[in-house]
């Protein structure tokens, strides 16, 4: 039996994009899919794929490489999720110096935490709701 993942800790490493092949092969050939699925989930279903999709091409493919700015919030944002450190760099820095890594890095740390994007934030398992009182 496996044991659950540690908050503080990352489950792979960095350059570790080909411990998960499909993911590795969809970031390579497509980052803005990638970055539209880990934007659903890290944002809890507010924004859509398409949203994060469109978003990531746009700065990407449009502005000349600035993806890296709207990819790093999203790295940020799932770090702060699980408390896991900025390694081996800052947010912005993985990004810019090797946005597949990131990418691949920040979508295989949801999905082994059981929050896979590819399935979309409305699959990820839920977290039981508060408990409801009446009022006398």
């Amino acid at each position: 039996m496996t044991q659950p993942p540690q908050l503080g800790q990352w489950t792979s490493g960095f350059c570790d994009c080909f411990s998960d092949c499909g993911s590795c092969c969809i970031t390579y050939c497509c980052p803005c899919i990638s970055v539209g699925e880990i934007v659903n989930v890290a944002d809890r279903g507010q924004s859509s794929f398409c949203e994060g999709c469109c978003i990531y091409a746009a700065l990407q493919f449009c502005l000349c490489g600035m993806g890296c700015f709207y990819s790093c919030m999203y790295r940020k944002k799932v770090r702060e999720m699980f408390n896991l450190p900025a390694s081996p760099c800052d947010d912005f820095f993985a990004e810019c110096l090797c946005p597949l890594c990131s990418i691949t890095q920040t979508y295989r740390e949801l999905k082994n935490r059981g929050m896979d994007p590819s399935k979309g934030y409305q699959n990820a398992p839920q977290s039981a709701p508060a408990p409801q009182f009446m009022r006398k």
